[in-house]
């Protein structure tokens, strides 16, 4: 189960309690003993391709190439996601799931924002430099190795 505390603890159990035209979330799972955190971002939905039946392209009409795939939209595993990082999850397995605040930080609308929103939540929480936060990279350019040598 989800959360947000944006919007007064508004709990998000199925799709349809997202707002409409909701794209994705910023997310932040906290060990509560610890006080260990994870800030990521998740997809609600994600596209599969799958192949054409052979009825399906002889269906087709009009000029140029036919297509062989379609796309189809499916509701992604947002509600059992536990985020990307090898050390949170395994911090997962060790403890009960009661140990662990979600929250939903920001509900976001396209792909772009998705990413911008989790970098800010990541940047304005200071991920990189916080010992308790599991992130270990922002946008795959700037990694928490790099600020373990320097001094501000």
């Amino acid at each position: 189960m989800w959360y947000s505390f944006k919007e007064s603890y508004v709990y998000y159990t199925e799709i349809t309690d997202f707002p409409e035209n909701t794209f994705g979330f910023i997310y932040r799972i906290t060990h509560v003993p610890s006080k260990r955190y994870y800030i990521g971002k998740k997809f609600l939905y994600h596209n599969i391709k799958k192949k054409l039946t052979k009825k399906e392209i002889a269906e087709q009409t009009g000029p140029g190439r036919k297509s062989l795939t379609k796309t189809i939209q499916k509701e992604s595993d947002w509600k059992s996601y536990w985020g990307s990082s090898k050390e949170f999850l395994e911090l997962v397995k060790k403890y009960p799931e009661e140990e662990f605040k979600k929250e939903i930080i920001y509900i976001v609308t396209n792909k772009k924002l998705l990413t911008y929103y989790e970098v800010k939540a990541q940047l304005e929480n200071n991920c990189l430099q916080d010992s308790l936060c599991y992130v270990d990279n922002v946008l795959g350019k700037f990694y928490k190795k790099d600020f373990t040598s320097l001094e501000p």
